[in-house]
């Protein structure tokens, strides 16, 4: 009798939590698992499966001359944005949580580039950045820092940062707030013990702020990682990958491998759904998340 009703309780949450498994089962696990199903088959450009395929579009993938380059663009990609990002919302977040003329226009101005679409951003940009008509070209002339307009977005060196700086640009909003909101959870009294105690406002920085930021740090790069890895819209509408595979990172690479193979296409997919796991994975281990701010 104990052992039923113990049962009953134990099973009493799962109304209420089972929509929310199923939800996750039908939009998550379910698409992972065609996904990693779809990469042993062998599927036409009209989506028809012709059989069983092992593990040559694995061998394929690996074979490509273009691959490795295009593992070290994402791996440039994911560091530079997430990294310049970071630094950039520490800054901000540290400026809108003091009081000063303004501050709630600016904090509100930040949302811009979070709420505008994400893609006609990317295009905005690459309108500005026009060889011929674009803003920035022109700007640049008529101060004479340059005698013609450049072509930005036609060379892989010139291309890449300015993606780069796109992809920061889109990212400062939400990781500045997710900071900020960091910030504002850390009680006034610390830092009046930290006066009080002689401590310079860099020594206050580096032992209280940081450390009591952990937490909120920890979302801002796990949510930026993920979010930059899987970026397509940014890279698609400024450069399409090109001059060639230049400034492909692996997502907008499998778009292309998906018009000639499918199959080689999700291949592409699991293995870039096994890198973001691991690159979460690593830097929750790096940096120790679980351990209690000293």
């Amino acid at each position: 009798m104990r052992k039923t009703s113990g049962r009953r309780r134990s099973l009493g949450p799962l109304p209420w939590i089972g929509p929310a498994v199923l939800l996750i089962a039908l939009i998550v696990l379910w698409p992972v698992v065609e996904m990693v199903r779809s990469s042993f088959l062998r599927i036409r450009r009209s989506g028809v499966v012709r059989g069983y395929n092992g593990t040559d579009n694995y061998e394929r993938l690996f074979d490509e001359p273009d691959f490795g380059q295009v593992l070290w663009n994402t791996a440039v990609w994911v560091v530079s944005v997430v990294g310049i990002t970071i630094v950039l919302s520490l800054a901000l977040a540290q400026l809108f949580n003091q009081h000063f003329p303004g501050r709630r226009v600016t904090r509100w101005a930040l949302i811009i580039p979070w709420a505008a679409s994400v893609f006609m951003t990317a295009i905005v940009f690459r309108w500005m950045l026009h060889h011929g008509y674009g803003a920035i070209n022109t700007l640049l002339v008529d101060l004479h820092i340059l005698d013609e307009g450049r072509d930005w977005l036609g060379e892989p060196s010139t291309a890449f940062p300015w993606m780069i700086a796109v992809g920061v640009f889109v990212s400062l909003p939400f990781t500045t707030y997710t900071l900020l909101a960091g910030l504002q959870t850390i009680p006034g009294e610390v830092y009046e013990a930290a006066r009080m105690d002689g401590a310079s406002p860099w020594r206050t920085y580096l032992s209280i702020t940081l450390p009591l930021l952990r937490p909120a740090v920890l979302v801002a790069v796990v949510i930026n990682l993920i979010n930059v890895f899987n970026s397509f819209p940014i890279i698609w509408a400024m450069t399409g990958g090109g001059p060639g595979y230049e400034t492909d990172t692996t997502t907008t690479y499998m778009y292309k491998l998906k018009v000639a193979d499918i199959g080689e296409s999700a291949a592409l997919s699991v293995v870039n759904f096994g890198l973001v796991i691991v690159l979460v994975v690593v830097y929750l281990r790096v940096s120790r998340w679980n351990r209690e701010a000293d």
